[in-house]
Order: structure tokens, then sequence, then C-alpha cells
């Protein structure tokens, strides 16, 4: 019999029950998840209209998959998350390039994408997580410690062995700090794109932002220089970028995309290892699952290809802490042409948002969609759901072409620390998921972290 566990601290705040307009300027400066109106955790469409465009909040898988596959074309990266990501990764990076450039760019990274490929690197994640495990022993576990940080370390030091072959020097917290200081202003590009004020005009910590991309623009063109001036053989991302053909990648292309997948490839896996740590601590029954599957799978052994492979329920938890606290909360798309969506005609530059954290808990596709159940994500129940009802890697041509990395990488690292240690909650700490490029717990996450 499936067991279920629910907990009031699953429920981080009320949504509103309208959209807020202006009038939820402040909350959307704080936290913009909590500005999705009610109807979009019950309903498949809400529409609305702002002084400078048509909105519409989308909850219904069918017209999901209408906007991301069938429509795909008709619709281009929202000027929000443009203005947001630009200064960072750059107008020509995979993720925010368009049309052709868009499609060669997609073509010169999937090899290390591949499966076969994506498996090469498990002794990688193996070894960094052993890594955590080891500083976690050298540390007094009277206190709490912080997963969040544990784990952006963690995710950190993976991405940049398999994405840089281990060879560049990267100062880890430096990189964070530096990240971090662009996610915190990106309250400020939606409230300036929701105006149309200009790009130059200042706000708040806006230099600070500006020295902190300069900083990892030069650190990432120092590491592509110094690789164009030795040999190296290694299959990493770093080499398939400097070997792509039609038309090329130009170095800033090449600093550009190791941006972005620095920036996506360990954050997200991070958040979403973050939360699934703070659920199993929650939840004991199912964090000894986890172990009791590892130690039947692998025993004492370190997790290799085949080990990973077999650990079908520990990807079923990452799978249900992604659904109730995705990684990357909302998709954003702005209309190329008049639309029509839903069995309506909706003018160019209609706003789409599709609420990933609203449609994970819509009740009308999750039973008990609040609550914590792994279980959801056996194979015979998802065959029963649609498949873009569960979006934590988007959908579409333009799917998160890292999902299958960060899959192994989070089941690989999470069966190394629930073999090694038990998580349970600091009582009456209840974190608070804020949305900025991730889903991230203010303040971190601290957990008790116990030798088992």
């Amino acid at each position: 019999m499936t067991r279920v566990y629910t907990d009031p601290d699953f429920v981080p705040f009320v949504p509103p029950e309208r959209p807020l307009g202006l009038l939820g300027l402040r909350r959307l400066m704080r936290n913009y998840i909590e500005t999705v109106p009610r109807s979009a955790y019950d309903q498949s469409v809400t529409h609305f209209r702002t002084r400078m465009s048509d909105v519409l909040i989308v909850s219904d898988p069918d017209i999901i998959q209408d906007i991301l596959v069938e429509k795909a074309e008709a619709f281009g990266r929202d000027p929000t998350t443009r203005r947001s990501f630009a200064p960072v990764i750059g107008d020509t990076s995979l993720f925010l390039a368009e049309g052709a450039d868009w499609r060669w760019q997609r073509r010169a990274v999937a090899p290390i994408f591949r499966h076969e490929a994506l498996l090469s690197f498990v002794p990688i994640f193996a070894a960094m997580a052993q890594r955590q495990v080891d500083r976690w022993r050298g540390e007094q576990h009277a206190v709490p410690t912080d997963a969040a940080a544990a784990m952006t370390r963690t995710t950190f030091e993976i991405i940049v062995e398999a994405m840089l072959g281990g060879s560049a020097s990267l100062d880890a917290e430096r990189y964070s700090r530096a990240l971090t200081d662009n996610f915190d202003t990106i309250p400020w590009h939606i409230i300036y794109v929701m105006f149309s004020i200009p790009e130059w005009m200042p706000y708040p910590h806006r230099r600070r932002a500006m020295r902190s991309r300069d900083f990892l623009h030069r650190d990432i063109r120092r590491i592509v220089e110094a690789r164009y001036s030795t040999q190296c053989s290694q299959p990493d991302l770093l080499n398939l970028l400097r070997a792509a053909r039609d038309p090329g990648m130009s170095v800033d292309e090449i600093v550009a995309n190791l941006l972005t997948f620095i920036t996506a490839g360990h954050e997200t896996t991070a958040v979403a290892l973050t939360w699934t740590l703070w659920l199993l601590a929650k939840d004991q029954a199912t964090q000894q699952r986890v172990f009791d599957e590892v130690s039947s799978v692998a025993g004492d052994q370190t997790i290799d290809a085949t080990h990973v492979e077999s650990l079908s329920f520990c990807r079923q938890v990452i799978q249900e802490a992604m659904r109730l606290f995705p990684p990357a909360p909302g998709i954003a798309r702005i209309s190329k042409t008049a639309v029509k969506i839903g069995g309506m005609q909706f003018p160019a530059g209609t706003r789409v948002h599709i609420p990933v954290f609203a449609l994970h808990r819509n009740a009308g596709l999750w039973g008990n969609p609040d609550a914590f159940d792994p279980d959801r994500f056996a194979p015979d129940q998802v065959k029963t759901r649609p498949r873009f009802a569960f979006l934590p890697f988007g959908g579409g041509p333009r799917v998160c072409i890292g999902g299958g990395f960060a899959m192994l990488e989070a089941a690989t690292i999470l069966a190394t620390v629930v073999r090694a240690f038990r998580f349970d909650p600091v009582s009456g700490h209840k974190p608070k998921p804020v949305a900025r490029v991730t889903l991230r717990p203010a303040g971190g996450m601290p957990l008790f972290v116990t030798d088992r």
C-alpha cells in the first residue's frame, strides 16, 4: 500500500485568489511564485490583461504541449528571461539563441549528453560525493550543517571536473557569490521589462552585479585561452565546444556556453538535492527505503554506472522532490505572431507563463498534491499522467539538454550520502522557497547530519 507523508511545512505560502497586477509588485520583488493566483493550482488557463500585453498562465498539460512542442516556433524567450540572463551568459549562448543559431549549437554539444557518454561521468559523480562525505565526517555533528552549501559545492566540483576536465582552477565560493549577485537582481529586470524601462537605468546593486559578471567572463575566458595553448584529449565539454564546426564556435560563444552549463549544471542539481535531503529528513521512513535500496544494490561499493541504473527508488525520490520544489519554478514565452491557444486567438506579443511550481501542485493533475509521495513516479503511475504535467527540465525541442546528466548525478550523490549519514530536520525551522533563477531555500538548509 502506498504511504503518503504530509506536513504543513510542505505548503510554503497561500497563493492569492486572483492575479495581483500592479498591487503585487512588492510581492513580485520578494518572490514571484507567490504572485501566481490560486486558479493556476486548479484550473487550466488564467487570462488577464495588463497595460502592456495579454498574459496567459497555463496549467493544462495539453495546451503546454501545444506551446512547447507543436507551436514551439511561434514562441520565443520572453524579454524578462532574456534581460535577466543575457548579462551573465550572453545573447549568443545555447540558452538564449534562437532559430538556426540555436539548432547548430545544440548539435555541437549533443554528443556529451548521450546516455552512454553520461554513464562515463558516474565515477566523477561518486568521487565528488565521497569527497563531501569526508568533509562531513570531519565536522562537528552536534550542530546543524547547511545542506544547501554542501550540495552547491559538490555539484560545482562535479561540473568543473566533467565540463572542464578538472584542469581549471576555480574558486567555488567566489563563483557562487558572483552568480548570487546576478540572480538577486532578477526582480528588478522583471519590473523594468514590465514598465519598458531602458537597460541602462540604474537599480540597487547593479554595479556589484556587473563586477561579478565581468569576473565570471574574465575567469572563463582565461580557462578557454589556456586550453587553446595546451594539448588535452579529454572528452570534456570545453574540447567539444572547441571542436565545433558548422559554422564554428567563436571564443565568445564558447565562454557564453561554458557559463551557461556551469550556472545551470550545478545550480539546479544542487537545489534539487537540497530539497530532497530536507524531505527525507522529514520523512524518515522514506529515507530508510533509500538507504535499504542503496545497500541492496551497491552494498559498501563505490556507486558505479551499473548501480545507478538500478537505483529506481532513489530517482523516484528526486523526482518527487522536484515536483514539490521544482528547481526551475516557471517557464516563460512570448508569442512572435498572432497565435491560437486553448481555442482562443491572441495577438503577437502575448506573454505566456507556465507556472511549474503551481502545475506540479495542480489538484486536477495530482492526488493529494501537497504530500510527499515518491511512489507517484513508479512506472505504472507515470503512465497514467499526461507527459506535460511534470516539467522539471522543461519540454519540447528546448527541453534542458542536461536533464539526463542531472538525474544520474543527483542519484549518485543521494545514494552516496544517505548510505553514509542519517539526516534529521532542525526543529521549528520551516524553509522558505524563494524563486530567482532557481528555487533556493532562503538562508540555506540547516540539517542535522549523523553518521550511520
